[in-house]
């Protein structure tokens, strides 16, 4: 199994994609290392301030040295360039808010796990053209569960991951895995703004892993 079979395998094991930036740097490794205290393998950063590719560069690099078995993903990639910047930074995959072919071309040629964001069936229908298996429906809250039931009989082999309003509460969680997803991304519902203002590492730690409990206990 290749790099990129095992990130997908462990993103449907893990049903979760925690995703957050934040401008500091010692807070995003903190945040990144209460995560994996959690049981988290896998998370998207976000590249939304000047300061991301920098803070992914220093989250690479203490991954490699503590958490060897962490996946490190960049998101919110528009552009070829920040494709390019990020995977050299290490990135091990990338994850886009939209459909974006020249992202989907640097990706290809470093062979690098790309998931775009799709809305609508058509996009979801060239996403499967180009041989991707996994994208994200964005904004989730928009979409909703019963979207899923719409368009998965219509896909049956695409893998799905809402992310933008999913809530951290069982009844939620339990709505988007039943309709058909293999994994729900979240971002401020799991990881607030307060535990990130105020370095609460030890309440991401707790919440994270009643989350990852939820998601287990939803897919029994």
């Amino acid at each position: 199994m290749n790099k990129n079979d095992n990130i997908l395998q462990l993103l449907t094991l893990q049903g979760l994609m925690p995703l957050y930036f934040t401008e500091d740097k010692t807070t995003s490794i903190g945040l990144m290392g209460a995560l994996y205290q959690s049981g988290v393998r896998l998370l998207e950063y976000t590249n939304r301030g000047a300061t991301a590719l920098e803070n992914f560069a220093a989250m690479k690099e203490v991954a490699e040295q503590k958490y060897p078995d962490m996946y490190l993903g960049a998101g919110t990639i528009k552009t070829k360039n920040d494709a390019e910047a990020f995977i050299n930074a290490g990135a091990d995959f990338l994850i886009s808010p939209a459909l974006e072919k020249k992202v989907f071309k640097i990706a290809r040629k470093s062979n690098v796990l790309w998931i775009p964001g799709c809305m609508t069936p058509t996009e979801i229908l060239k996403a499967e053209r180009w041989g991707l298996r996994f994208v994200k429906l964005f904004p989730g809250n928009l979409l909703g569960s019963s979207y899923v039931y719409a368009i998965r009989e219509l896909f049956p082999a695409m893998k799905f991951m809402p992310t933008g309003g999913v809530d951290a509460t069982k009844q939620n969680i339990k709505e988007w895995l039943d309709a058909g997803v293999s994994a729900v991304g979240m971002g401020s519902k799991l990881i607030t703004n307060d535990i990130i203002a105020g370095k609460k590492y030890d309440e991401l730690i707790a919440h994270a892993t009643d989350v990852l409990a939820i998601i287990n206990d939803c897919k029994k």
